[in-house]
């Protein structure tokens, strides 16, 4: 897929420590502390149990670095390559205490960001040899938002807006509130050329309506298949079309198919499935 979207920037570090804090409550890892010398040492790798596309190797260097800065985990993929099952990731070698205390904050980490880029490559292999180019949504985990947009980028998708000030979308909230969708558009005026507009629409009249007022992105919420097909028709180039709602690997090819330009789906970051791995321990 090309050069894989950087982390550099990220603020991930107190998300981790966070969820480092939640796996060791108030008395830290005491099956370990009472098994475990603090001073043996040991190897490790990461294996996967099922293929998928690696995301988030430099949030789980983050998790082990955060419990003993001694620890030296080795990858052997990087984000954005595929894997087999049974595929080893990475290694790490150091203080097996350590190596356990990070162990599930990591794999946790890796599972699911892992799972966001597999989900994400999924849909855009599904609609490879279409226009339509897949993208994310604000229906994120709470505090995950910045790493689950870059699993989407890694897995080969696009990120819509960030945030709400990352750009002018109007909903169906905004236009009843408005009085309408030429009212609505009116009052958010002429923008500058770095701010976006878009605006949700659920019928072609409201798409007509739309065009006539000259936006240039037009969300097409929750229409059938004809619908959406009567729409690029309806649009004839005039606008970018994004298809959105209820979204899924199942459906997303037919819905290429009738020549929007973007399809949203919030399944990719809410409900893709975890990718399954495993720390197994040699001494």
């Amino acid at each position: 897929m090309g050069i894989q979207p950087s982390l550099l920037g990220v603020s991930f570090r107190r998300i981790v420590e966070k969820e480092l804090t939640e796996d060791f409550g108030s008395g830290g890892d005491i099956t370990s502390d009472l098994l475990v010398q603090s001073d043996v040492e040991m190897s490790a790798q990461i294996v996967s149990r099922q293929e998928g596309i690696l995301a988030g190797d430099k949030v789980v260097d983050c998790a082990f670095e955060v419990v003993d800065p001694r620890l030296s985990v080795e990858w052997l993929i990087s984000d954005g390559q595929v894997f087999s099952e049974g595929a080893g990731v990475a290694s790490i070698v150091g203080r097996a205490s350590s190596i356990l205390k990070a162990e599930r904050t990591a794999l946790n980490f890796l599972g699911h960001l892992s799972g966001v880029a597999t989900a994400t490559r999924r849909m855009v292999d599904a609609v490879a040899d279409t226009k339509a180019k897949i993208c994310c949504t604000r229906k994120t985990t709470p505090t995950l938002r910045a790493l689950e947009k870059y699993a989407v980028r890694v897995g080969g998708g696009i990120n819509h807006r960030f945030g709400l000030d990352s750009g002018i979308l109007i909903k169906d909230n905004h236009i009843v509130i408005s009085g309408g969708i030429t009212e609505a558009l009116g009052k958010i005026g002429r923008r500058g050329p770095n701010t976006a507009v878009e605006i949700e629409v659920d019928t072609l009249e409201q798409l007509r309506e739309a065009l006539d007022c000259g936006v240039g992105s037009i969300l097409l919420d929750n229409m059938d298949n004809s619908t959406l097909s009567e729409a690029v028709k309806v649009c004839n180039g005039r606008a970018l079309l994004e298809a959105s709602g209820n979204v899924t690997i199942d459906s997303v090819r037919a819905i290429a198919e009738t020549g929007v330009d973007y399809i949203s789906s919030g399944w990719i970051t809410h409900s893709s499935p975890v990718v399954d791995f495993g720390l197994d321990l040699a001494f």
